[in-house]
């Protein structure tokens, strides 16, 4: 197990008082009413660094690698995962950035280490999930302007954002053996509190991850001007990809931290609970229950921070990340449901928050790439792809 540096265990041990005072409390005050979270949270949040973990000083981020900002995201996600969530609109976008004309892009990063210009991603759409390169939403040039047509579906914090990346197609004849290329990417800046002009949208009704909205978008006929195009046209789905191994581990982080959370209410509440006359930790099922669930959360992190330190050597961890994303979200969904059987009638309520670990675990497996796709990518890695 790496063990932390000074400057690491003061920026987890900012994170986890931080989680600890702030937003933990806000989490059971909000989540039970799929509430959401004040901007003033965001806010403090800015101004300890959330937002630039990964930018580079130069921009006036921490110049930190992705280890920090896997570390700050398990402390928030420990208290309230859409919070430990929030922190990619800030370091999740720098790949984007990259294609932008150096003032755009220090103007951009500044702006965002200091909360002000934060993104909501519209990619996937109600049939382009997992399987991303079938997306439908057009993008057609006209003029000086690109015309935005289509649907975008799990459109998280798209109300809230400074900007949205839209993920469209550009070139219509999808080649079927290619269907990835002709995708392109265009930054969509918009009032922040609102959806843009035009931009029509529903929210969807999700079992949990409150804290923020996520929106079903639909575009029809909105016009960008023709300088939101990202990179070159026709290579988005590049984006996609270039910045996977960072997010499959900052989601490997979200699943350790709302384990761990489930972990230490499970220990607490088992000295609490007396049944037939004896505390419910002394007994043996329940202490193995606990000792599973601390072993698996361990290994887990174990794995994130190697990941973590292959990225930011700079090394390729395609395997590895699919791996951690993988085993870190199936081990919370595990951990979290063990931790409602121990509070058992009680975890079946509102009142305690290890429902709502269970829940947001649930997501895990999810989102980010499937554990299926995980899966196929491993086997795939491991044996070579199956061909027609």
């Amino acid at each position: 197990m790496r063990v932390l540096n000074s400057e690491q265990r003061m920026i987890q041990e900012t994170a986890r008082q931080f989680a600890a005072e702030r937003v933990l409390p806000m989490a059971k005050a909000l989540d039970p009413q799929k509430g959401v979270m004040p901007r003033a949270l965001i806010d403090e949040m800015a101004e300890l660094g959330f937002f630039g973990i990964m930018v580079p000083a130069e921009y006036g981020g921490l110049g930190l690698g992705a280890f920090e900002y896997c570390l700050v995201a398990e402390e928030l996600s420990r208290a309230w995962m859409s919070v430990g969530s929030v922190i990619a609109r800030g370091n999740g976008m720098l790949g984007l950035f990259d294609a932008l004309p150096e003032e755009r892009k220090l103007d951009a990063l500044t702006r965002q280490v200091r909360g002000e210009y934060l993104g909501a991603v519209a990619l996937s759409e109600p049939n382009a999930g997992s399987d991303v390169a079938n997306l439908s939403c057009r993008a057609v040039r006209v003029g000086d302007e690109w015309e935005i047509t289509g649907s975008k579906y799990w459109c998280t914090f798209a109300d809230e954002a400074d900007f949205l990346v839209v993920f469209a197609r550009t070139d219509p004849n999808v080649d079927p053996k290619a269907r990835h290329r002709g995708i392109s990417v265009f930054i969509v800046d918009k009032p922040r509190g609102a959806l843009p002009q035009g931009v029509k949208g529903s929210p969807i009704p999700k079992i949990g991850y409150f804290g923020w909205t996520t929106w079903e978008l639909a575009f029809e006929g909105y016009r960008v001007p023709g300088d939101s195009l990202l990179g070159e046209e026709g290579r988005g789905f590049y984006h996609i990809t270039s910045g996977l191994e960072t997010a499959r581990a900052h989601t490997a982080a979200r699943s350790i931290g709302l384990a761990r959370g489930a972990l230490e209410d499970s220990l607490g509440y088992a000295q609490e609970r007396a049944q037939f006359g004896t505390p419910i930790g002394h007994f043996q099922a329940t202490r193995f229950k606990l000792a599973d669930m601390a072993t698996q959360i361990q290994a887990a992190r174990s794995l994130m921070y190697d990941v973590c330190e292959r990225i930011d050597q700079g090394g390729r961890c395609d395997l590895e990340s699919s791996m951690v994303k993988l085993f870190a979200s199936e081990m919370s969904e595990q951990v979290t449901s063990e931790a409602l059987q121990i509070f058992g009638g009680a975890g079946y309520t509102t009142d305690c928050a290890v429902e709502r670990y269970w829940r947001d675990a649930r997501l895990t497996k999810i989102f980010e790439g499937t554990s299926e796709i995980q899966k196929r990518i491993i086997s795939d890695t491991l044996m070579g792809k199956v061909t027609a």
